[in-house]
Formats: C-alpha cells, sequence, structure tokens
C-alpha cells in the first residue's frame, strides 16, 4: 500500500472513529440525564465493553463526564461549553433565511418571516415569488394578531402573557364585537390543533397565506414562516402542496437550531 493509500486509510478511518463517538453522544443526549453504561451500549447499539472504549476518551476530552459517586455518564464541561457557544454563535433568522428562499423556489410562492417585537409580530424577511402580489411589503412592517397567519402563530404559540397587551390592541382596532373572547380562544386551538394557520383576505382582498411556528431551543417560538399567494391561483391541491412544503420546511429548521425531530413535528 503506497504513502498516499494509507494516508487515505486512515483518514477514512479517523472519521468513522468520529462518527462512532457521535453515536454515544446521541446516546447521552436521548437519555435526557445521568445514564449507565449499560444504557449507552443499548441506546447506540454499541456492545458495553466498545460504548465504554469510547466514553473513556470523551471523559479525557471534557466531551462526557462520569459521576465518581453513581458511575453514571453525562455531557461533559466542555460539551457544556461548545453548546453555550453555538448557541451565542446561531441567528435564528440567518438560518431560517436560507429555507425560506428554497421554500419560495420550491412552490413558487412569496415567503416572509416574522419574529415577535414589542408591538407584535415584525416581518423580517420578504421573498417575492413568480405570483404577481397586489402589494409591496418592506422590512419592519407589522402584522395584525387576528388577521394575518402570522399573527396567528404567535397568538397560538406565544404565552399568553407576553401577547395580551398586542392582542388587546388589535381586538380594539377590529372591535371586540368581530373578535369576542369565544372567537379569540377557537382561533388559538384551532391552529394548536392544526399545527399551522391559514388566513385568506385578513389584510388585502384576493390574497390568502399560510403560516407555520419555528422553534429552537432558546427561545420557545423565536419567528414563523409565511407564504402568501394571489387566491385565484392556488386551488385546495395546491394549498395541500404548499402546506405540505412549509410544514417540512418549519421543522427542518426547528431541528437546525436544536429542537429534536420528535419535538419539531
Amino acid at each position: 500500500m503506497s504513502e498516499s493509500d494509507q494516508e487515505s486509510a486512515a483518514e477514512r478511518q479517523g472519521i468513522q472513529s468520529v462518527e462512532l463517538a457521535m453515536r454515544i453522544l446521541k446516546a447521552l443526549e436521548d437519555g435526557g440525564g445521568p445514564m449507565p453504561l449499560s444504557e449507552i451500549a443499548e441506546r447506540s447499539g454499541f456492545q458495553p465493553n466498545k460504548a465504554h472504549r469510547y466514553l473513556v476518551s470523551l471523559v479525557r476530552s471534557g466531551l462526557a463526564s462520569q459521576s465518581p459517586k453513581t458511575g453514571r455518564y453525562d455531557f461533559g464541561a466542555a460539551m457544556r461549553r461548545l453548546g453555550a457557544e453555538s448557541l451565542r454563535r446561531t441567528n435564528e433568522v440567518s438560518v431560517a433565511s436560507d429555507y425560506a428562499m428554497r421554500l419560495r423556489d420550491a412552490c413558487g410562492h412569496s415567503v416572509n418571516l416574522s419574529v415577535w417585537g414589542e408591538d407584535g409580530p415584525v416581518v423580517v424577511r420578504w421573498d417575492y415569488g413568480s405570483h404577481v402580489l397586489p402589494f409591496n411589503v418592506r422590512v419592519g412592517a407589522k402584522l395584525p394578531m387576528l388577521t394575518s397567519s402570522g399573527g396567528l402563530i404567535f397568538l397560538a404559540y406565544l404565552p399568553e402573557s407576553m401577547s395580551a397587551a398586542v392582542l388587546a390592541a388589535d381586538r380594539a382596532r377590529l372591535s371586540a364585537e368581530a373578535y369576542s373572547d369565544a372567537d379569540v380562544s377557537r382561533k388559538r386551538r384551532e391552529v394548536l390543533q392544526a399545527g399551522y394557520a391559514v388566513t385568506s383576505g385578513g389584510i388585502i382582498p384576493g390574497v390568502s397565506s399560510v403560516a407555520a411556528p419555528v422553534f429552537s431551543s432558546v427561545d420557545s417560538l423565536p419567528l414563523a414562516i409565511t407564504v402568501v399567494f394571489p387566491a385565484e391561483d392556488v386551488d385546495k391541491a395546491e394549498m395541500d402542496r404548499v402546506t405540505a412544503e412549509l410544514l417540512q420546511t418549519a421543522r427542518t429548521i426547528s431541528q437546525e437550531l436544536g429542537v429534536s425531530s420528535d419535538k419539531a413535528s
């Protein structure tokens, strides 16, 4: 075997070792707390003696730790520092923006991202699609809570203590008769049950939209992602397709922001 072949083989072995070590770290993550060797081995699919060898190296590097009292393993100080630094560097809007553009390209419709501001939902990104809309939206525009799909996402998923003042102002603008307490509660339940929100003509006549929540490990609801389209251009089949692509995109962004796949669903 030539020197270059040996280097390639060593490189492949090194990469494989990292991937195998990640199975141990993933087992620690899934366990949700300190775990005995036997459980780590079972979750990672290793024999206990093999799992133990990887744990020895992970403990030495600080990525894992072992309690001297119980013998159980958990994440180490170095892993906690890496996690904290990774979260510090994460910009939710920046991460979501790449996926928003892909969603726009996939469905052909306009896509926007909104976050919760002091006065309610605020548009922080807008990507126009191939379907012409009868209005222009600037970044920084505020969205109503009750008549926009993005606003309904924040209505449903934010703690009521955070949204109460904005909701009250929105209801006053629309008149309490139009949106009673029962109406607001019903809308909240419908969005939570479906996992997304749909509006039609709520802001601009003839324009519909569907929005979904994006979650992260730091902020329970950092933003909402919305697809906007002329109502006349979208039949039920197209609406189902767009909604499915939107929900998949929201799940993918949430996972990218540190949410486990089962919680992102």
